[in-house]
């Protein structure tokens, strides 16, 4: 049970961040966003990771998967957050979300077992993620980009589908492989410093050449929805390593369910549109939570 609270607390927290981000990228450059973001982060995640101290199991190995964590979170950010700029949430979301996917399937590779149950469910999960994925070939994407939080007007920039779509599944495998090294530095190390990898190599590959080189935009209005994202990508990230403790493959899909969340949030939100498909690709997914939860209960 924990691994599903795990999973599903650190999907309502990277929803949240996905909603945010989705306007702010249009307002300032992602990387910036990223750059700013990994600053919120680090400002958080610093004092706890030194209060707890140098770990005892800090080895090659664990400093290996701290590494690859980080690594992969951060690019899988500044690849979403361009995908972003030019493609719906609606699309985006459910795409990147396939991340737990990719975990699961890594976990699965390495050796993790699961009760058949179990597997026809996170089977069952992806498809719903996949469906909800599929772009709208016949009808025009109705997202308005110049649309921000209460009618906020920010940047227009024409849709790029596929552009968007190519982005999108880069980052996938990116916070796939993250997740699954998040898991795996989790399980030796305190939460405090799995989460602190990504902010710190964040701030030192991002955020500071960016503002060395005088290209670290903000703005007033992008402020507090960079705020936002940053420590909401700090809160997904203690809830998904909590959980994946308990299971990697089953927090990890749960995790995915960040594509649902942001999709359906962004309809209310945004005004973005959801075609039948995508609307039974969600279901599905929803769907898939409750019947994990009895069978994991």
């Amino acid at each position: 049970m924990i691994a599903i609270l795990g999973g599903l607390g650190a999907a309502a927290a990277w929803a949240l961040s996905t909603l945010c981000s989705s306007r702010s990228s249009r307002l300032i450059n992602p990387s910036s966003v990223v750059g700013w973001m990994m600053l919120v982060g680090l400002l958080i995640t610093l004092p706890a990771a030194a209060l707890s101290g140098v770990p005892a199991r800090l080895g090659a190995g664990s400093a290996a998967w701290l590494a690859a964590s980080g690594a992969g979170n951060v690019g899988g950010l500044v690849l979403t957050y361009r995908a972003l700029r030019v493609g719906q949430v609606a699309l985006v979301a459910p795409l990147v979300s396939t991340e737990g996917a990719v975990a699961a399937v890594i976990a699965l590779v390495a050796g993790e077992p699961l009760a058949p149950g179990i597997g026809v469910t996170l089977v069952a999960i992806v498809a719903g993620v996949c469906l909800a994925s599929m772009p709208e070939a016949t009808r025009r994407q109705a997202d308005s980009p110049a649309a921000g939080w209460r009618g906020q007007s920010v940047s227009r920039r024409p849709p790029h589908p596929t552009y968007a779509v190519l982005l999108a599944m880069a980052a996938a495998l990116a916070f796939g492989a993250s997740l699954y090294a998040t898991a795996r530095a989790g399980a030796e190390l305190p939460v405090s410093w799995v989460v602190l990898s990504a902010r710190a190599i964040g701030v030192v590959a991002v955020a500071l050449p960016l503002a060395l080189t005088g290209r670290l935009e903000i703005t007033r209005a992008a402020v507090p929805l960079v705020v936002t994202s940053g420590l909401c990508e700090v809160l997904g990230f203690y809830s998904y390593t909590t959980g994946a403790r308990h299971g990697i493959a089953v927090a990890a899909v749960l995790a995915s369910q960040v594509g649902g969340l942001a999709a359906l949030a962004a309809y209310f939100l945004f005004g973005e549109r959801l075609t039948r498909t995508r609307t039974f690709g969600v279901c599905t997914m929803l769907l898939g939570v409750a019947v994990l939860s009895a069978l994991r209960a």
